[in-house]
């Protein structure tokens, strides 16, 4: 036997093989694929007669009765449907119980009593007290001036919404000249 025949022979053993493993594989995936099939199969049936079952021991619906349309007054329908509540009533308002001398109440923000105080009495066109002014100097800002007069330097926006007519739009802006009427 030469070296031929003898990779002859040895592919041939290589092909025979092949085979034999070929049909092992077709063996071993036909030996799965009949107890998946068949598992698949018993666990829906399974499945079907629990079903079944549950189906059997459940108590049966009852049929839907029409309700009237009205309760009658001697139906025990209109029993049944609890009245709305009412609104408990309000406490008539009366005469405020006297304080004892020197107690003050003081309203909160959520108390009404802020708005039961009457507003102070505006005082008369002729009755009131001379307005105070300044004539605005060169160097002045309205900072310095609510400092200097008013004792405050923050109060320059008070200041400027008092005379936003004269000074204009922009608050940086004032001239010497100009009068300012100050705050009380």
């Amino acid at each position: 036997m030469g070296l031929f025949d003898f990779l002859k022979s040895d592919k041939k053993k290589e092909h025979e093989a092949a085979e034999k493993a070929k049909e092992q594989v077709e063996q071993q995936s036909a030996a799965r694929a009949t107890p998946s099939a068949s598992s698949a199969a018993d666990a829906a049936a399974v499945t079907r007669a629990a079903a079944e079952r549950m189906a059997a021991a459940a108590p049966p619906k009852p049929k839907p009765t029409p309700a009237p349309a009205t309760p009658s007054p001697t139906s025990a329908a209109h029993k049944a449907v609890p009245a709305p509540p009412q609104p408990a009533p309000m406490p008539k308002p009366g005469p405020a119980p006297a304080a004892p001398a020197g107690a003050a109440h003081t309203p909160s923000p959520t108390s009404a009593a802020h708005k039961a105080v009457p507003a102070a009495p505006m005082p008369k066109p002729g009755a009131t007290a001379k307005k105070r002014t300044y004539t605005v100097k060169p160097g002045d800002s309205l900072s310095a001036i609510a400092r200097r007069e008013l004792g405050n330097e923050a109060r320059w926006r008070e200041l400027y919404a008092m005379n936003k007519g004269v000074v204009g739009s922009n608050p940086d802006l004032i001239r010497p000249g100009m009068v300012l009427t100050l705050p009380g």
